[in-house]
């Protein structure tokens, strides 16, 4: 209806906030302040829906600090971090009912990364270190290590394990097919996670031909061993001492299924079946240094930022996310003062980011310090929890990220697209401060079709892509709660869980 020859003006859409330029300059669609305000089908809103405790226990945990979705075996879970005084405790939260722990409780671990592998948790601690120019970095906890949870509910403890020791005792056995000469023996344990542990100490012996051989004495590992394998160097025409000179190889049929027998007779090889290579083991950490980041790529764990160095990452061997070598499994990127924020593998391209810088690598069959380094771009990178997450899939959204950058939330396919997902609020994002983009983290929840973004400010901004990933159709809104928000987490596909104090 015409009221004083004024034509009406039609809102038929709300397209969420608006800070971009000048206030004025708003759009008749959009607010410039609307918090708390959930967006329904492509062009309504609504209030907002309240939260409750996630929690049926009689003392719910408190002091949250930094949630992941952990997927087992059998479920789909929670890991937990609470801070509690000067320590730092990590939980397993299986349900509503059901809690595990503390399984991991290390002094001045105020967060830490995680990557899941086969219904295991690898778990880092880390915190935040003030750098010479007073700029907050994160970087692994010193004189702390990578740990490995089974998913039990029993304690996390450290990657990788604690050589085998002892000497063997070796014998000519029975009538068989082993080439003489000069042989070097030992045990490999094998892990309950599946990590094999270099030998502790080498027996030599001189192999009969036509005979195999007996193994007698064999040492066992510690608890955490299941499995031990015994492994042998070809014949060795000049032995000089140094039994860890030489290449070795796991013997065929000599596996042992246990930690428990010291027996292993009659056991036959000619030097040309001893293909599979052990040598690699030698040079493996012993127990991996704590780092701040932690990404998965091609089957291989990747760690990065350890204490004493932040432009490092660690790779481990395909399919052992405990075997690292400190020889050849190193990644470095150009040191410029700023360590290494984050990493993530998307279309077969390992990315690793800095705050301020994105290079890539690429798995080129070889071992990862002969990996070829690429500068993607020299001015945005991302924060510690910069790239969303999608369940426990990692960043990767089908073909692109999205990530946090000083500059805005930016889609990534290979390169920064602009204009940046954020353009309408970017006053917003702009007045954030960034020496505190360590307290960002977000997730991509597909369900929904929205991101949730944990903010520097403890409040959560909500992106809603229903409309589709543009820049000019996606809707933001500001949520706001009694409590400050410190981190989020999808749960059961499409639960939004919420950590604060």
């Amino acid at each position: 209806m015409k009221l004083r020859d004024h034509e009406p003006i039609v809102i038929d859409k709300f397209n969420g906030l608006w800070q971009r330029g000048d206030v004025d300059n708003t759009p008749l669609d959009h607010f410039s302040d609307c918090e708390n305000v959930k967006f329904v089908g492509d062009s309504s809103f609504r209030t907002r829906d309240g939260i409750g405790i996630s929690q049926d226990v009689s003392v719910p945990l408190s002091n949250v600090k930094r949630i992941y979705n952990y997927p087992t075996q059998t479920a789909n879970t929670l890991i937990v971090l609470i801070v509690d005084g000067d320590d730092g405790k990590i939980y397993h939260v299986v349900n509503a009912t059901t809690v595990f722990g503390p399984i991991l409780t290390v002094a001045g671990m105020t967060d830490f990364a995680f990557l899941p592998v086969n219904g295991r948790a690898y778990l880092s601690p880390f915190t935040s270190f003030q750098d010479t120019n007073g700029l907050n970095i994160e970087k692994g906890l010193e004189d702390e290590f990578l740990y490995v949870y089974m998913g039990d509910g029993t304690p996390a403890r450290k990657a990788g394990g604690t050589p085998i020791t002892g000497l063997m005792t070796l014998s000519n056995g029975a009538a068989g097919n082993t080439d003489p000469g000069f042989h070097l023996f030992g045990v490999v344990g094998e892990t309950d996670s599946g990590a094999f542990i270099a030998p502790g100490e080498i027996t030599g012996f001189t192999t009969a031909e036509f005979f195999s051989v007996n193994f007698v004495n064999i040492p066992t590992g510690d608890a955490t061993i299941v499995r031990r394998h015994i492994v042998a160097t070809k014949v060795v025409t000049t032995y000089d001492n140094n039994p860890f000179g030489f290449d070795f190889f796991f013997i065929p049929n000599a596996t042992i299924n246990d930690n428990v027998t010291t027996t292993l007779s009659n056991i036959s090889f000619f030097d040309s079946e001893l293909i599979e290579d052990a040598s690699y083991l030698l040079d493996n950490y012993v127990n991996i240094p704590a780092g701040a980041v932690l990404a998965g790529y091609n089957s291989r764990l990747v760690l990065c930022t350890t204490f004493d160095d932040i432009s490092i990452g660690l790779v481990s061997t395909i399919g052992e996310p405990e075997s690292i070598s400190q020889i050849d499994g190193i990644i470095i990127v150009p040191p410029d003062g700023n360590p290494i924020t984050n990493a993530c593998e998307l279309r077969d391209v390992l990315y690793v980011m800095k705050r301020s810088r994105t290079v890539s690598f690429t798995d080129n069959g070889d071992a990862p310090s002969s990996w070829p380094l690429v500068p993607i771009d020299t001015a945005l990178g991302t924060c510690i929890h910069g790239i969303a997450t999608v369940l426990d899939s990692g960043g990767s959204s089908v073909d692109y990220l999205i990530v946090a950058t000083y500059q805005g939330i930016v889609l990534f396919n290979g390169r920064y697209i602009n204009p940046e997902l954020s353009w309408k609020i970017e006053q917003y994002w702009r007045d954030l401060n960034r020496n505190e983009f360590r307290k960002i983290q977000i997730i991509n929840a597909p369900i929904q079709k929205e991101v949730y973004i944990v903010l520097p400010t403890r409040a959560l901004l909500v992106a809603n892509y229903v409309n589709g990933f543009d820049p000019k159709k996606i809707r933001w809104a500001p949520w706001t709660f009694l409590m400050g928000i410190n981190t989020v987490a999808i749960y059961n596909i499409n639960e939004i869980i919420l950590g604060a104090d």
